[in-house]
């Protein structure tokens, strides 16, 4: 008989135990949500994306590491978190601002900004103004996670995970 009752404990205690851990699991912010909506946008007025982002297939492959937003040559660009200069100069033809923001980077052009390497920049801060570029009149908004690109709008836009429900028939 007490082998049957330690039997059915055990099994009872298990089965809450197991359910306790979905339970935390599933109610554990996910990288995406920590991260998403944590910069602000860094234009003031309007947001139009004139071109998203979009994934090379390879590494080195043809893709749109950013996106474009409709910018005026001379409007101000501000920092979207805090951080710090992690690059001023010009690359190719275009000149562009980088900044760390920690576990991430963030990457502007085509942009003129007076900050050197090193300066440290709070969240809404001018870094710069959009510069005339060959590419668009816009602002390139470019963001890295180490050496993986990552589409800006996860940073920007707060966009809730998605929760599978269970399937009722």
């Amino acid at each position: 008989m007490w082998g049957f009752q330690n039997s059915v404990i055990a099994k009872l205690l298990a089965t809450s135990l197991l359910s306790i851990a979905a339970v935390l699991t599933l109610n554990a912010p996910s990288a995406h949500a920590l991260r998403a909506g944590s910069w602000s946008w860094p234009l003031l007025g309007t947001h139009t994306i004139s071109r998203g982002y979009e994934a090379p297939s390879v590494f080195y492959g043809a893709g749109h590491r950013g996106i474009d937003l409709v910018a005026e040559v001379g409007q101000e660009v501000l920092a979207p978190a805090d951080g710090v200069v992690h690059f001023v100069g010009t690359v190719v033809d275009r000149e562009l601002i980088s900044l760390d923001h920690g576990q991430f980077l963030s990457t502007f052009e085509p942009v003129t900004s007076s900050l050197r390497t090193g300066d440290a920049v709070s969240r809404g801060q001018v870094i710069g103004v959009v510069a005339t570029s060959s590419h668009c009149v816009c602002l390139h908004m470019g963001a890295r996670q180490g050496k993986d690109y990552l589409s800006p709008l996860a940073m920007l836009a707060s966009i809730p995970a998605a929760v599978l429900l269970p399937w009722d028939e």
